[in-house]
């Protein structure tokens, strides 16, 4: 029963519905603005970040792409983001805190993108620097993991003052072909290595990893159900001050 349930999480956050973010933003936010480049060196269709209103307010959105076809795919590496995308999520994050925008990130990731390319332009650091700003914009975040969310490659979107993740969906420090790699020098043992890690959403909220594991049904009907409580998410954070919502935000991962 376990190895199913597993199994189930597994297929469940890599379906091909998930990974063309840009249907999920278009639902979310109508109106959603789009900014593009790092303002150094290029644009990353791996990383979709802008602007857009939710409920009479205006809201910043980032989410990682995997894209709807194998052209797009390959674009974005398979929603492996570049230094390039993690430097342009964070310049419209930083933005966003000056125009006091509440930040809202989608995530389903298999994790940064390993190229010897991208390590060369500063894979390591940028998503240190991400990490290390996230925890302190003032203005509130809210993390959702749609699908996968993989090593310091989702961590550097996912540093927020609460984390939500889908009941078929994985928060996990490597995939689990690259644990199953190390530990038994055999991909093919994915799945052990899942049920050792404990990709298990409810396990994960258990130990404080993630504030809430939402049903899939909340995608349905053009996710409306997930509109609604992101609307309610924003007006629980209005009730907080920013001093109290920084000092929970830090203490949050200091327990880690």
């Amino acid at each position: 029963m376990a190895s199913e349930k597993i199994a189930a999480i597994m297929s469940g956050a890599r379906q091909d519905s998930k990974t063309d973010m840009r249907v999920l933003i278009k639902q979310l936010f109508p109106d959603f603005f789009e900014l593009h480049g790092d303002r150094a060196a290029s644009d990353d269709a791996a990383i979709v970040g802008g602007f857009a209103s939710l409920d009479h307010r205006s809201v910043c959105v980032i989410a990682t792409n995997k894209g709807k076809d194998m052209t797009e795919r390959l674009a974005t590496n398979f929603g492996s983001p570049t230094p390039q995308g993690y430097r342009k999520a964070l310049r419209i994050m930083k933005t966003a805190e000056s125009l006091h925008c509440p930040i809202i990130t989608l995530i389903n990731t298999p994790g940064a993108y390993p190229g010897a390319d991208a390590e060369a332009s500063g894979q390591g650091q940028i998503l240190a620097n991400n990490i290390s700003e996230m925890l302190q914009l003032q203005v509130p975040l809210l993390a959702i993991i749609i699908g996968e969310a993989g090593s310091g490659g989702a961590l550097a979107l996912a540093c927020s003052d609460q984390v939500w993740m889908l009941e078929h969906s994985m928060y996990t420090v490597v995939s689990p072909e690259g644990f199953a790699s190390i530990m038994w020098k055999d991909g093919q043992r994915a799945q052990d290595a899942a049920q050792l890690m404990h990709i298990e959403p409810e396990w994960l909220k258990e130990k404080g990893i993630v504030e809430r594991v939402l049903p899939e049904k909340v995608l349905a009907d053009h996710a409306a159900a997930l509109k609604q409580l992101i609307v309610e998410q924003l007006l629980d954070f209005d009730q907080i001050k920013l001093s109290q919502l920084l000092t929970q935000r830090h203490a949050r991962f200091r327990k880690f």
